[in-house]
């Protein structure tokens, strides 16, 4: 019985979605993964600070998680969709990982934003006097532009039709986004915290960093 529970509320979450408009999919999935986010993030109202080891492993998780999401939800779809259309199979896959690599490397050197353990004076970006909680966030939300970019990208490709793709990869790429999401959500939250910011305001800081991928979501839907 046990054993059956989470393929059973997998199946009911892609059925629910079958329904429903490409919009309205690309949304739900946009808000499920900040959602996930401020659920890591309220984690400060539990504890003032979390252990380091525990907090390095869980994004190693996160790491993980998004690289299988990178290939099995996105790069090996796009490789069958060409292959089916002619040509290098690989080629499609290869500029677009490269232009995508390149739009974040771009973004790194010039939006301002501060690496999680580093001090304010590591900033990187162009220079700025903004305060260190608005760099971690910033740091945060850049990574989350992409994740957002690439839920929508899936649900669309799905709604869509395309080869290789499909509602139930759609909601496998949301859950496991969502799921590294929740260090995430931690690691803004909880040095804010440990620096004396109210747990309010760390929470606030912490869940803002994920308020982009329901926007990234839906522009990522519309490029199908």
């Amino acid at each position: 019985m046990t054993g059956d529970l989470i393929p059973n509320v997998f199946t009911a979450i892609s059925e629910s979605f079958h329904g429903a408009h490409p919009v309205v999919q690309a949304l739900l999935a946009g808000l499920f993964t900040w959602g996930v986010t401020a659920l890591g993030a309220a984690s400060v109202f539990l504890a003032r600070n979390v252990n380091r080891k525990l907090l390095d492993g869980m994004l190693g998780f996160s790491g993980g998680v998004m690289l299988a999401a990178s290939y099995w939800s996105l790069l090996a779809p796009s490789i069958e969709i060409a292959e089916q259309r002619g040509g290098p199979a690989w080629l499609p896959a290869v500029v677009g990982l490269l232009v995508g690599a390149g739009f974040l490397f771009a973004l790194d050197k010039v939006l301002p934003h501060l690496h999680l353990g580093e001090p304010t004076v590591h900033a990187e970006g162009a220079k700025t006097t903004w305060r260190r909680s608005v760099l971690l966030v910033s740091a945060i939300t850049l990574h989350n532009i992409p994740e957002g970019l690439a839920v929508g990208v899936a649900f669309g490709g799905a709604g869509s039709g395309l080869p290789g793709t499909g509602i139930a990869a759609a909601v496998v790429l949301a859950i496991g986004i969502g799921l590294q999401n929740f260090p995430e959500g931690v690691a803004v939250a909880m040095p804010l915290r440990a620096e004396g910011m109210s747990r309010l305001k760390a929470f606030q800081c912490g869940q803002l960093s994920g308020i982009v991928e329901p926007v990234a979501a839906e522009h990522g839907r519309t490029e199908n």
